[in-house]
C-alpha cells in the first residue's frame, strides 16, 4: 500500500543488524520449554544409547586380549607357569617381552578360548543393537518435539501478524515478510532437525568417551585432550567469520523474494513500459548479492570439517605411537590400546560433527533472528478490557479536533472536525495526498489518532474493540481483493453465516447476478486470487456484493467505481443508493460525477477541510470544489 506522508524506515527491514548469536540461541532453546518433559525423556534415552555405545569398544578390546593371549600362550611351552615363562624370558635378556607378558592373562601351551571370544562378541552385538534402538527412539521423539515447536512458532507468527499495525506492512516489502514466514521458518526447521539430535549425541559421546579414556590411560587421555582446544579455537574463529555471511544470505534471500514478487505482481506494467531489461538487471544484482553471500558463508564454514579431520588425524598418530610404547612396556594391554584408539577416533568424530553442524546451526539461528524481529515488532495498542458499545447502531460518525501524522515532523491532518449523520452520504474529495484515505484508515483504526476523538454513535472508537468497530463497517476499496475459491465463497466472505438466499440477494443488489449466469459454473465458478476469468469491473462488483452481504451500519467506498464502465457505474450507484438507506456512507471519489447527489461533500487539501456542503452550494462558492469540478468537466487543470 502506498500511503500519504512518505515512507519511513522499517525497524524490521532486512538490512537491520542481526542480534548476537548466543542470545538468539538461548531464545531459540527457550522455545522448547513447553516440551520439557519430552526433552527430559530424550536426554535420558540419549544417555543410555551413548553409554551402551561407549561400552562396545571396551568389550571388543577384551575380545582382542583373549585372542592375543591365546596366540601368545600357544607359543609358550606347556607345563610351565606364567611366572616361569617370564623368568625364562628375563634370563634370555628379553625384558621387553617379559614386561609385556606380565600384563597378559595367558596360560602357557593353551590356545585361543573361542567360546569366551564368542560370548564377548555376542554381548557387544546386543549392546550395539540396544544402543541403536534407544538412539532411534530419542531421534523419533526429538523430531516430534521440533515439529511441535515449529508448529507453535508458526502459530505465534501468524497471530503476531494479525496484531501488527498497518504501518508495519506499509513499511515492509511484502516479499520479505513472506520470505520470513515461509523460507526462514522452513530453514530453521531443517536446521534444528539436522543439528539438535546430532549435537546432543555428540556432546554426550564426548563426555562419555573422555571418561573411558581417562579410566584406561590418563596419559593417552591427556594427549587426546590437548587437541580439543586447538579444535575449539579453530571452529570458533571460522564460525565467527562465517556468521555475518549467513545473516547476509537470508537478508538477500528476502530482498530477492521482494524484488521477484514486485516484478511478478506488476509484470503487465513491466511489459507495457518495456522495463524487462531493467527488471532483469535488478534481479541479476540481487541474485549476485545472494550468490556472493551464500558462497562465502558455505566456503568459510566448509573449512571446519577438513580442519577438524586434520586435528583428529594428528591425535590418532600420537595415540597410536604412545600406546604402542605402553603395550611394549607392559603398562597397557593390546586390547586396551585398541579400545583407546577406537575411543580416540570416536572422540574426534563428534567434535568433527559438531564442527560440520556449525554452518547449519548458524544458518538456522540467522533465520530465527529474522523471525524474532517479527515477534518483537511493536504491536497495535490492545483493545480495552471493558469495551463500550452504542445503545443502537445508527451509523453516526463524528471527528472532533482530530490530528494525525505518519511521520513525526510531517503534519498531515490537523485539528479536523466533521459530523456524518445516519443515512447521510458524505463524499470526500480533494487532490492526491490530501488525506482522504487516511481519514478512512483512522475511522477503521488501521492507524491511531495523535489527538482528538473519533466517535461512532456517541462512543469513542478507542473504547470499542477493533472487531466490534469493524463489524459495523463495510468497506470497498479501489484495489479489489479476491481469494482462490468460488464466486459464492468470495461473496459469502462478508458474512460466513449467510444463507444461500441472502448471498443471491446481495449478488443481485450489486448486479453480480446479471453476469454470473454467463459463466460456465455460475456461482460455483472457481477464480484464483488474481480474479482470472472475470473482468476488472466484475471483480469490483463481487467485492461490492460482499459489502452488501455484511449489512454494515457504515459504508466506505474508496474509489469503488473506478474499475467499472459508465453503464455499470450507474447500476452500482442505484444499488448503493438502496444500501445507504438509514446507513452512513463515506465515498472517496476522484470522479466528481459519482458524488453529485451526496448529502455532504467534504473538500480536503493538505489534511484540512477547506470546504463542505452540497454539490450546488459548493459550485456557488466557486472555491476549491468549483476548481476541481471544472478541471474534469470544462478543461484541463493548469497549476500555476
Amino acid at each position: 500500500m502506498t500511503r500519504p506522508g512518505g515512507a519511513v524506515p522499517n525497524p524490521g527491514a532486512p538490512g537491520q543488524k542481526a542480534k548476537s548469536f548466543k542470545p538468539s540461541v538461548r531464545r531459540l532453546v527457550s522455545q522448547l520449554a513447553p516440551e520439557r518433559v519430552r526433552v527430559g525423556i530424550i536426554v535420558a534415552l540419549a544417555v543410555v544409547s551413548v553409554v551402551l555405545t561407549i561400552v562396545g569398544p571396551y568389550l571388543l578390546g577384551q575380545a582382542t586380549n583373549v585372542i592375543f593371549d591365546g596366540v601368545v600362550g600357544k607359543q609358550l611351552p606347556a607345563g610351565v607357569s606364567k611366572e616361569q615363562a617370564i623368568e625364562g624370558l628375563r634370563a634370555d635378556g628379553q625384558d621387553t617381552q617379559a614386561d609385556m607378558l606380565s600384563s597378559m592373562d595367558v596360560i602357557p601351551g593353551t590356545g585361543i578360548d573361542f567360546d569366551k571370544v564368542g560370548k564377548i562378541l555376542m554381548l557387544a552385538l546386543l549392546l550395539y543393537i540396544a544402543s541403536s534402538i534407544f538412539g532411534w527412539l530419542q531421534a523419533y521423539l526429538l523430531n516430534s518435539v521440533i515439529q511441535r515447536t515449529i508448529r507453535r512458532m508458526r502459530t505465534d507468527i501468524e497471530a503476531k501478524l494479525h496484531r501488527l499495525p498497518l504501518s508495519y506492512f506499509d513499511n515492509s516489502p511484502r516479499g520479505d515478510v513472506l520470505s520470513r514466514v515461509t523460507n526462514d521458518v522452513d530453514n530453521m526447521s531443517q536446521g534444528l532437525q539436522q543439528t539438535v539430535s546430532q549435537l546432543l549425541m555428540s556432546v554426550l559421546t564426548v563426555i562419555g568417551i573422555l571418561g573411558m579414556m581417562i579410566w584406561i590411560s590418563p596419559l593417552l587421555a591427556l594427549i587426546s585432550i590437548l587437541t580439543v582446544p586447538v579444535a575449539v579455537v579453530v571452529t570458533a574463529q571460522i564460525a565467527k567469520r562465517s556468521k555475518p555471511h549467513f545473516v547476509n544470505q537470508w537478508k538477500y534471500t528476502g530482498a530477492l523474494n521482494a524484488q521477484i514478487e514486485e516484478a511478478y505482481t506488476g509484470h503487465e506494467l513491466v511489459k507495457a513500459f518495456g522495463r524487462g531489461p531493467e527488471v532483469e538487471r535488478a534481479f541479476d544484482k540481487r541474485n549476485e548479492e545472494l550468490f556472493q553471500a551464500s558462497y562465502r558463508a558455505q566456503f568459510i564454514s566448509g573449512l571446519i570439517m577438513p580442519t577438524m579431520m586434520f586435528v583428529g588425524n594428528i591425535n590418532y598418530v600420537l595415540v597410536a605411537v604412545v600406546g604402542g610404547l605402553r603395550v611394549a612396556s607392559g603398562s597397557l594391554s593390546l586390547g586396551e590400546v585398541q579400545a583407546f584408539i577406537q575411543y580416540s577416533r570416536q572422540f574426534t568424530q563428534p567434535l568433527t560433527q559438531i564442527g560440520s553442524m556449525v554452518n547449519l546451526l548458524q544458518s538456522a539461528v540467522a533465520s530465527a533472528e529474522r523471525l524474532f524481529e517479527i515477534l518483537d515488532a511493536e504491536e497495535q495498542s490492545p483493545d480495552p478490557d471493558r469495551e463500550l458499545r452504542a445503545a443502537a447502531e445508527l451509523g453516526r460518525v463524528e471527528f472532533e479536533r482530530v490530528s494525525f501524522r505518519y511521520v513525526e515532523d510531517r503534519p498531515l491532518i490537523e485539528d479536523l472536525s466533521l459530523v456524518a449523520e445516519p443515512g447521510q452520504v458524505v463524499a470526500i474529495v480533494g487532490p492526491t495526498g490530501a488525506g482522504k484515505t487516511t481519514l478512512v484508515n483512522l475511522l477503521m483504526r488501521f492507524y491511531e489518532v495523535d489527538s482528538g476523538t473519533i466517535s461512532v454513535d456517541g462512543v469513542p472508537i478507542d473504547a470499542m474493540s477493533r472487531d466490534h468497530l469493524r463489524s459495523q463497517i463495510g468497506m470497498v476499496l479501489q484495489d479489489t481483493w479476491l481469494f482462490g475459491g468460488t464466486i459464492r465463497q468470495n461473496i459469502a466472505y462478508g458474512d460466513p453465516l449467510a444463507s444461500e438466499d441472502e448471498i443471491i440477494a446481495a449478488a443481485r443488489a450489486a448486479y453480480v447476478d446479471r453476469f454470473v449466469h454467463q459463466l460456465p459454473d455460475g456461482y460455483d465458478t472457481v477464480i484464483d486470487e488474481e480474479g482470472s476469468g472475470v473482468s476488472a469491473g466484475e471483480k469490483q462488483l463481487i467485492t461490492i456484493a460482499r459489502a452488501f452481504l455484511a449489512k454494515p451500519s457504515i459504508l466506505i467506498l474508496d474509489e469503488a467505481t473506478s474499475s467499472v464502465d459508465t453503464r455499470t457505474e450507474l447500476l452500482v450507484q442505484h444499488a448503493t443508493a438502496a444500501l445507504r438507506s438509514e446507513r452512513t456512507a463515506f465515498v472517496i471519489a476522484h470522479r466528481l460525477s459519482t458524488i453529485r447527489d451526496a448529502n455532504l461533500i467534504v473538500v480536503m487539501e493538505q489534511g484540512r477541510i477547506v470546504e463542505q456542503g452540497t454539490h450546488a452550494e459548493l459550485l456557488e462558492v466557486r472555491g476549491a470544489y468549483f476548481r476541481l469540478y471544472n478541471s474534469q468537466f470544462v478543461g484541463a487543470a493548469v497549476e500555476a
